[in-house]
């Protein structure tokens, strides 16, 4: 499985020298650069594809439908009878609409998506670009998301895009802050920026040490990529389609692309940052990755099967008074964990000790705060009272 393994830059290897005797170093290299990006472009076409199908299923499985069974064999290609019906219809722009911003965003929210899957190491050596700040990186270009969200409602020129364009201010500064706590303490253990050190530094993964800086990234993920129970920007019993409401062809399709693109950026983020990334026993690193990837996918289509959304408000307070208190106490008590030994698999221990702790002083509070409160809602969410 050794070959398997290093496939990738065994690959890009052999370009090289089959391109040495005809160009210059820098065409060769030029050359590979050029593959690493259509290979992006690919790997990020391809979850619209799998996800569009995969997603109608599993909403299908947990309502007792059939869901997409008529375009091919059990409905394989509802993605590109998606694609034929999105790219004939008239590309609309409002008369009162801000037309240069109008045009641009969607190309804001499809484009720093494309961006990310460069820092993303999808096997050993299959990575475009092993910078040395890749969680920044990361954490800059899913920024770009809610504010090429906010241009998309303001320039409609709608009044239900422009609350749409509140809500993801509100969202952004509300689930950046958790987020980049939790990824601190990834830094903090791993001792590096870089997405491939990170996966290196994973002989334990860090979902298993630190479960609580995952689950809240994880959570934080989905209110930034806008999937349920967060996806509060397109309410349709409230703000019809929201931020989207008055795109159509081509600027529509880059949108939806963008979004599948996101769910996929969950799935593949989470298993490089706490899941090991491509570190797995026997079978070649890349399908480990991907493995794990469609396992998290399917985990954040599951929760919109099953989960209801938010009000805004609940949103909010989730975030401030028990996401952001949770990510701060988990980030100390990791790095007194791991302050305490130099072992790697007992700082591993102490931490997922320390969590444990955490995680049982949280659910104490919780309680006792529930049985004091008046909130008949609060009660039956934390106490199960009917």
């Amino acid at each position: 499985m050794g070959f398997l393994d290093t496939l990738p830059v065994t690959i890009m290897q052999w370009v090289r020298s089959a391109l040495s005797p005809y160009l210059p170093v820098w065409g060769s290299e030029l050359v590979v650069a050029l593959a690493k990006v259509v290979l992006a472009l690919v790997v990020g076409i391809m979850p619209v594809i799998v996800f569009t199908w995969m997603e109608r299923k599993v909403l299908a499985r947990g309502q007792d439908r059939f869901g997409p069974n008529v375009a091919g064999p059990f409905g394989l290609i509802v993605a590109f009878a998606d694609a034929i019906k999105i790219l004939t219809k008239e590309d609309v722009i409002p008369a009162a609409a801000d037309k240069p911003a109008f045009r641009l965003a969607p190309a804001l929210i499809l484009i720093p998506a494309l961006l990310v899957i460069a820092v993303i190491p999808f096997g050993r050596g299959a990575i475009a670009a092993d910078l040395n700040v890749g969680v920044l990186y990361v954490i800059a270009m899913g920024s770009m998301t809610a504010l090429a969200v906010l241009t998309a409602s303001w320039s409609s020129g709608n009044k239900y895009s422009l609350v749409s364009a509140f809500r993801a201010v509100a969202q952004l500064v509300s689930y950046e802050v958790p987020m980049a706590f939790a990824l601190l303490a990834v830094v903090l253990v791993s001792g590096s920026l870089s997405t491939v050190r990170i996966v290196e530094a994973q002989a334990v993964p860090f979902a298993l040490t630190m479960p609580i800086a995952a689950a809240v990234y994880f959570l934080c993920a989905l209110a930034e990529a806008n999937r349920s129970p967060f996806d509060l920007l397109e309410g349709e019993s409230e703000l019809v389609a929201g931020f989207n409401l008055e795109y159509s062809g081509m600027k529509f399709a880059m949108v939806y692309i963008g979004e599948y693109l996101h769910i996929f950026l969950i799935g593949a983020l989470t298993t490089t940052l706490f899941l090991g990334g491509y570190r797995g026993p026997i079978l070649p690193g890349w399908f480990w990755f991907f493995a794990k990837s469609l396992f998290v996918v399917f985990v954040v289509l599951w929760i919109r099967t099953t989960w209801p959304r938010f009000r805004i408000d609940q949103m909010l307070d989730f975030a401030w008074k028990f996401l952001v208190p949770l990510a701060m106490a988990n980030l100390v008590v990791v790095a007194v964990a791991y302050k305490i030994t130099s072992d790697v698999y007992m700082g591993a221990g102490l931490s997922l000790l320390a969590n444990l702790l955490l995680l049982t002083a949280t659910v104490v509070l919780l309680v006792a705060w529930a049985r004091r409160s008046k909130s008949r809602r609060v009660r039956a969410l934390i106490l199960g009272e009917v």
